[in-house]
């Protein structure tokens, strides 16, 4: 059915109690109510009130992406079917002033609101033992004037097998597929492919301050076992941050980072030393937990099908915005999984015809 379809058609609310949709399977389960708590939202002193309010344009907002919509014109050419904006809350067709208005206001409160729903998986108990931290790579517009130039170690280069029939055309051609031109985003996951704290950042690679402050707020949601890291995370006081708070950190030594190297494998080998000579970890037992850290490669691919891999917006505000509505909606599609008896990892909510 089309935005054609009546406004006063009689058997709207019986349609939707027998019909299963995936706005309404999307939303039946989540508590948005939050919104409202934010100042942004709060009634305007100056007496103006809003069309619509804010837990109906962010539910608006989450379906578009989950079809690939994006942008403020886009979106409210979708909102504009009769049939998706009665399912997403709405008394009537949002206007293009609207939408554009809440990607402005969500864009001040993105992460707490990304908190809030991360708390609502943790009140499932869908969180596990283990919490696994890397970063991704946000490609941009090319005209993006915020954006940066980005060197990426982990892109895929050319089959070097036979090096010796490689010319220096082919290598630098090698180097610039390390290269990409956006920012970066920092991300904690655990259990099925959850992101449970992130951080929107210039660039991919990690600096320390970043990876301590969004570490503190995966601690804030529960304290694991371990958290995993790649060499990105040799880092000393990261270690041991997470030592004081009885979490094991394992990521990979780096010896290029000294100039006398010491004989391990992970630098959680050397730091238990600094905290405690009653506890041993076999290098093997760290070897086999590190091996599960490649669950949160799994989280970033999930949270790319919900939009984080496909940003159509310019300008570091706009672009960390549609990162985190991108992140909400991954929780947002594994909370009705959960709901619906069906599998909280899986990447999309699936409904019946």
């Amino acid at each position: 059915m089309s935005a054609t379809t009546p406004q006063n058609h009689p058997s709207f609310e019986e349609l939707f109690k027998d019909v299963d949709t995936v706005p309404l399977a999307l939303f039946e389960h989540l508590d948005l109510s939050f919104l409202e708590e934010f100042p942004v939202f709060a009634p305007d002193p100056w007496g103006r009130t809003r069309e619509h309010e804010a837990p109906e344009l962010f539910k608006g907002v989450l379906y578009c992406f989950s079809r690939d919509i994006y942008g403020v014109k886009a979106v409210t050419r979708e909102l504009h079917d009769e049939l998706i904006w009665r399912q997403c809350g709405f008394d009537s067709a949002p206007s293009y002033q609207s939408i554009h208005r809440f990607f402005t206001d969500f864009a001040l409160v993105a992460e707490d609101a990304f908190t809030k729903l991360v708390e609502q998986v943790a009140d499932r108990d869908l969180l596990d033992n283990t919490f696994r931290i890397d970063s991704t790579d946000v490609r941009a517009h090319p005209d993006d004037d915020d954006a940066t130039w980005n060197y990426d170690p982990t892109a895929e280069s050319d089959d070097t097998e036979n090096e010796d029939d490689e010319n220096e055309d082919e290598e630098n051609d090698e180097d610039e597929d390390s290269y990409y031109y956006g920012y970066g985003c920092l991300i904690v996951s655990t259990g099925p492919k959850l992101p449970i704290a992130a951080a929107f950042t210039q660039r991919k690679q990690v600096d320390e301050e970043t990876a301590k402050r969004v570490t503190r707020d995966a601690l804030a949601v529960e304290t694991p076992i371990w958290m995993l890291g790649d060499g990105g995370f040799d880092i000393l006081e990261w270690h041991d941050d997470l030592v004081d708070e009885a979490v094991v950190p394992v990521a990979p030594y780096n010896p290029r980072n000294t100039d006398d190297p010491l004989d391990i494998e992970y630098r959680i080998e050397d730091r238990m030393k600094n905290h405690t000579e009653d506890v041993h970890l076999k290098q093997s037992v760290l070897e086999e937990t590190y091996n599960r850290r490649t669950q949160v490669e799994r989280t970033i691919g999930a949270s790319k099908d919900c939009g984080l891999g496909t940003p159509r917006v310019r300008g570091r505000v706009h672009v960390k915005t549609h990162v985190f509505l991108a992140l909400c909606l991954r929780l947002a599609v594994a909370i009705a999984n959960y709901e619906r008896g069906a599998n909280p990892g899986k990447n999309s909510v699936e409904v019946c015809q």
